[in-house]
């Protein structure tokens, strides 16, 4: 009888409750061991004390290790007979000596068949009772390191084979090969899962390393590194070896998967956060060039250990689990289904115990810096900084999760930590672990997590809850299970896309967020902001526009601190960066902006147009240059602008009644900048005598019903009682004015580094576009008595002078009036007014009844009602000339045009198109209402527009637009 005589404890052997799997796997492995000779093995098993208990356990609770038995009938008997010690020691030499296979499809088969071997030795030993814990974990991972070292030789090799390392020492290839793998997490501190993936850190040596193209060598080692994970974790026929994480490398997000070292060194003592240095307390050297990986680990002892007792440095990961807590958020210490990682109670808290501590204490003393987190906790515990039976709670904890985790991924190879949330689910793993029914099971569960807690907590008791929402956590590199979840329920789309932006910003990416103390505060901020975000229209677009944002700051903490102390500025922001995408943009090109945001007036009404003049005027004079000019009156229209947007988004401002301070602006912005293009004009060209420059405004400018996304609707007209001017440079008269109009275009629509101001639009100049830029007063009007079509005429009814000499401006706006007040043919008025109403539906259908401006109904039937009214009754009441279509209507009524019924519903359903249009020209586009607009925007347009909620708008807006219709109908398309 052969001696088995590692099963020293068959108590400990887990039991076998399901029969059914037993006999199946008992017939499987029989037939195996047939097939290989080994029956006779097979039978002394069966005949042994121990063993049939064990294989039974095996049987009914793993189907990997089932299948690893049956595959490898050898080294069962090899485990049987010499003990697993051996046969794990063999795994690790046949790791090391597949280098040696220089086929590299060898190589992999020959790693996945010894990590199959271990796996198989280290199962059985750990279900059998005979190796505790830590012999179980630093098995694992020295088969890890000898794997990852086999892996890398081979790869360097190879690269040497090729021309692209001139090595020293071809049979040594890892010696000074300037290359090295950095182990971090279990496997750095020795205590690798039974199925876990590895953390590595790819560095290299810019400097010293042998590449044959010194210019080629961050793509050389990237390659490498990539391969190396290929080898690793490619599922082949045999298996994998080890699925493979290369996200805890600096900023993994931006930077190239090898590292160099001098990098890496920047990095960490400009950017490092205070987790990573938690992290970092595993780094170990385990692969590559011996001198660089040592290099590697002595530089990162400043960045971790502090002489200075650290309290303040471990905020960042306190603020982990309490963001992950807060508020019940990361759920109540449970069973069925708890995450024995993640979870409350469970391993993470226990680490993050130890390494806090550690941060603290560890800069003086050290004796703690053990990267194994139970070695961690004794050497607290002996050094007085923790209390001895804190320690020995903890550590009992540690290894009974550890062991439950490791049942978990015995039974089918899978890296996984969450006990099953299903009954039949946690029967299994019950009997697995040993007990004797899942109420034992889940009341020792419940014991050890409830212990962690307790113990954890209290070096948190007296930290305010950061998040009520749940868990929003976005240190690390992995996205957390439940910040998903949290990020879902809030409203937004895409949690991962969120994640990896906002560990963006705690990487330091922009020059923002460079300072820790602009990451600290972020830190804090960022459950307020996210909710802040989360209640926009578009909570993703909001947070990519608000990354766009931060993306310009100059510096973070000014602004961080602000909206820490500031929750309205944070609201407001978010309004803007979630509903209104023009005042984004402009914000965030100029994040300056925010200085007029933090003025006592920004809740103040907009001022008048002599105010914004002046207040122009001034920031002008202390431009130097033109380029300045530009940029200086550009910053005090954004910011006037912002203000408008943001009263209008917060409904400080009505939307309809926003129109006149935009038009206001627009107003001031030519009146400010005319002079000063003239003068530079001027200075080369000379003036003309006796003349002048008209702008005259027109469309939604001329009618002072302008939105944040309004062009500019222009004319330039001129006058001069010279032929030609007076400079160095003479230009004819027309050509002086044509030239001097397009200057004023440049200087609206040039992007400079503050944006532009406006888009200009001169099709309703005479001949459109094909006209001259500047026209003629005389002429102008003469085309207009003689030769205009009706459709000009309609135009011409919003037209309003903007700027230009009073005398000129008075002499134009008589002529222009004159036109208007001709007595017209009515019939031909309105077959004229239908005809272009028609050909204006037709090419510009709107799709849905929020299309304002041209749905059937909507704003150009009012202004068609309009500017019919006017041409149509001006020679007998010219009070209805106004370019205003609100100030048409009361005219019209006063004078007995309109019934008082029919004013009062066109009035009201102008204000009620000008707010939407006005609130959707900040937010979204008006054919995406129905099927896009979040809820949000929903209520934040019904409460804009005076409706209970948005059903009501809707009812409303589709009431109006008929009635509407109906008088467009009586009074131009079908009149009596």
């Amino acid at each position: 009888m052969t001696d088995f005589r590692f099963l020293t404890d068959f108590r400990s052997v887990p039991q076998a409750r399901d029969p059914d799997r037993v006999a199946t796997g008992r017939a499987r492995w029989g037939a195996a061991a047939a097939a290989a000779g080994e029956a006779a093995f097979a039978e002394a098993l069966d005949a042994d004390d121990g063993a049939p208990a064990l294989l039974a356990a095996i049987f009914a609770n793993s189907p990997f290790l089932t299948q690893c038995m049956i595959g490898d009938v050898a080294a069962v008997r090899r485990i049987f007979e010499c003990g697993p010690e051996a046969t794990a020691e063999a795994a690790v030499v046949a790791a090391e000596s597949a280098a040696g296979e220089g086929d590299r499809r060898r190589l992999m088969a020959g790693l996945r068949r010894a990590r199959r071997r271990l796996a198989l030795a280290v199962g059985m030993a750990d279900l059998a009772g005979a190796w505790p814990l830590a012999t179980v974990t630093a098995t694992l991972s020295r088969f890890a390191d000898a794997a990852v070292g086999t892996a890398l030789a081979h790869l360097v090799g190879a690269a040497a084979e090729a021309g692209e390392l001139a090595l020293a020492d071809r049979h040594a290839p890892l010696r000074d090969c300037g290359f090295a793998v950095i182990a971090l997490g279990k496997l750095g501190g020795r205590e690798l899962n039974y199925s876990s993936d590895i953390d590595l850190m790819a560095i290299y040596d810019a400097e010293a390393a042998p590449v044959t193209r010194p210019e080629r060598a961050q793509s050389l080692f990237a390659k490498l590194t990539r391969a190396l994970v290929r080898i690793l974790q490619e599922r082949t026929p045999e298996g994998f070896v080890f699925r493979t994480d290369l996200r805890l490398r600096p900023d993994p997000g931006s930077t190239p998967v090898a590292v160099s070292l001098q990098a890496a060194e920047t990095y960490y003592e400009s950017l490092g956060q205070n987790w990573e240095r938690a992290a970092m307390i595993k780094a170990r050297a385990i692969a590559g060039d011996a001198r660089l990986g040592a290099a590697f680990v002595a530089m990162l002892e400043p960045f971790i250990w502090r002489r200075n007792l650290d309290f303040a440095a471990i905020q960042d990961i306190h603020s982990i689990k309490r963001q992950i807590h807060a508020h019940h958020g990361g759920g109540r210490i449970g069973v069925r289904g708890h995450d024995l990682k993640l979870g409350r109670g469970g391993i993470r808290e226990i680490e993050f115990f130890a390494q806090t501590q550690q941060l603290v204490w560890g800069g003086r003393d050290r004796r703690l810096r053990s990267a194994a987190t139970c070695e961690a906790l004794s050497a607290l515990a002996a050094a007085g900084r923790i209390a001895p039976e804190v320690a020995e709670a903890l550590i009992e904890a540690y290894g009974f999760l550890r062991t439950i985790e490791h049942r978990l991924q015995m039974m089918d190879d899978r890296q996984t930590q969450t006990v099953p949330a299903d009954g039949a689910g946690l029967d299994h793993l019950a009997a697995f672990a040993g007990f004797a029914d899942a109420g034992a099971f889940g009341e020792a569960l419940r014991r050890r997590l409830e212990t962690v807690e307790r113990h954890y907590a209290a070096l948190f008791e007296e930290a305010p809850a950061l998040s009520p929402q749940g868990n929003l956590v976005f240190t690390g590199t992995a996205d957390d299970p439940g910040t998903l979840a949290t990020l879902a329920r809030m409203g937004y789309r895409d949690g991962r896309a969120v994640g990896a932006v906002v560990r963006g910003w705690h990487h330091g990416r922009y020059r923002a967020l460079r300072s820790t103390r602009a990451r600290e505060l972020l830190t804090e901020l960022m459950p307020a902001l996210l909710a802040a975000f989360a209640r926009t229209q578009s909570p993703d677009a909001a947070l990519l526009r608000f990354d766009g944002f931060v993306a310009r700051l100059p510096a973070g903490v000014q602004l961080f601190a602000l909206l820490h102390a500031n929750p309205g500025l944070l609201g407001l922001i978010a309004e803007i960066m979630g509903s209104a995408p023009r005042l984004a943009e402009t914000l965030s090109r100029t994040p300056r902006l925010l200085d007029g945001v933090l003025s006592g007036d920004f809740d103040a009404p907009p001022p008048p147009r002599a105010v914004l003049v002046a207040e122009m005027a001034a920031a002008l004079d202390e431009a130097r240059d033109e380029e300045a000019v530009l940029d200086a009156l550009r910053r005090a229209a954004h910011e006037r602008l912002l203000q408008i947007g943001g009263q209008m988004l917060r409904g400080l401002l009505p939307a309809d009644r926003a129109g006149a301070h935009l038009a206001d602006l627009a107003d001031a912005v030519l009146t400010t900048l005319t002079p000063r293009v003239h003068a530079v004009f001027a200075a080369r060209h000379g003036r003309i005598a006796g003349g002048g420059l008209i702008i005259l405004g027109m469309g939604n400018l001329g009618g002072r019903a302008m939105t944040v996304a309004s062009d500019l609707d222009l004319m330039f007209l001129y006058e001069g009682a010279a032929e030609a001017s007076d400079g160095a440079r003479p230009l004819p008269l027309s050509q002086y004015f044509t030239r001097l109009g397009q200057r004023l275009i440049n200087a609206l629509t040039v992007m400079t580094n503050e944006g532009r101001l406006y888009a200009i639009d001169m099709r309703l100049r005479p001949s459109g576009n094909k006209g001259p830029v500047a026209s003629e007063i005389e002429s102008f009007l003469a085309y207009q008595r003689d030769d205009a079509w009706t459709w000009e005429h309609m135009a011409l009814t919003r037209a309003r002078v903007v700027c230009g000499p009073p005398a000129l401006a008075a002499r134009l706006t008589a002529g222009i009036r004159e036109v208007l007040a001709r007595r017209r043919d009515s019939e031909r008025l309105r077959a004229d007014v239908a005809d272009m109403r028609a050909r204006i539906a037709a090419e510009f259908p709107a799709e849905t009844p929020w299309q304002v401006k041209r749905v059937r109904g909507g704003l150009v039937d009012l202004e068609f009602i309009a500017e019919y009214l006017a041409l149509a009754h001006a020679a007998d009441h010219p009070e209805v000339l106004d370019p205003d279509t609100l100030a048409v209507f009361a005219a019209a009524a006063r004078a007995g045009l309109l019934g008082a019924d029919d004013a009062r519903t066109l009035i009201a359903a102008t204000r009620l198109m000008r707010r939407l249009r006005g609130l959707l020209k900040l937010t979204i586009d008006g054919a995406r209402v129905e099927s896009e607009a979040p809820e949000g925007l929903r209520i934040a347009l019904a409460r804009g527009c005076g409706a209970r909620d948005f059903t009501a708008l809707r009812d409303r807006l589709l009431a109006v637009e008929e009635r509407v219709r109906a008088l467009y109908d009586r009074l131009i398309a079908q009149p009596p």
